[in-house]
């Protein structure tokens, strides 16, 4: 979840307000109300939607894989399970709640609490050149328009070139056309099993 006013610190995010007790749906839940449109979703992700962001990633091939605003984590539960050992993995999330939720459901994965639009220093201080894919749960329409640039641009020169950038949507087919500004091809898949209905738009060609 990135911070849209980078003038001013994020106290919420910088450190940990609420107790890590509850299911991953009243955290999220308690989440929202408190960060409002900054929290992409009042409830996690299905594993409907989960599985649908990483269809047709081939993990054989693929060597980098960063995911965004990974919330409570139900899609880096599917894509750590999914990895291979030679695909590197790399969980981004900035609000300090969830964040702890995360190092503690996944102990062994590379969990950052950090600013998406900080994407390219936190792939520099790891000596990560380019990423296969980028998974996004981030809340991008509601970002100002010039720190979404930003992640979209170091998210795409960072892309291998048959890499994919994928951002869930709980607001299907409604932001098609913002996301064709960026990209040159851009699908998307619905997912009805999920709460509420969403899907994935799968981004390619910068």
């Amino acid at each position: 979840m990135t911070n849209p006013d980078r003038s001013q610190p994020d106290r919420a995010a910088a450190q940990p307000l609420l107790s890590q007790n509850g299911p991953d749906w009243w955290l999220m839940l308690r989440k929202f109300f408190q960060r409002g449109r900054m929290i992409a979703s009042v409830v996690p992700s299905s594993r409907f939607m989960a599985r649908a962001i990483i269809h047709d990633i081939n993990f054989e091939t693929a060597h980098c894989i960063v995911e965004l605003g990974a919330g409570t984590g139900p899609i880096t539960a599917e894509l750590l399970r999914r990895a291979k050992p030679h695909t590197r993995v790399l969980i981004l999330e900035l609000d300090a709640d969830l964040c702890a939720r995360l190092r503690r459901r996944f102990p062994d994965a590379d969990i950052v609490e950090g600013d998406a639009a900080d994407l390219a220093q936190l792939l520099d201080e790891r000596g990560i050149e380019k990423v296969d894919h980028i998974l996004s749960g981030l809340p991008l329409p509601s970002i100002p328009e010039p720190i979404r640039d930003r992640i979209l641009d170091v998210s795409a020169s960072r892309l291998q070139p048959e890499g994919s950038f994928r951002q869930l949507t709980i607001m299907p087919w409604v932001y098609y056309k913002l996301y064709r500004r960026y990209f040159g091809e851009v699908a998307f898949r619905f997912v009805l099993r999920n709460f509420p209905p969403g899907g994935v738009y799968v981004c390619r060609g910068w």
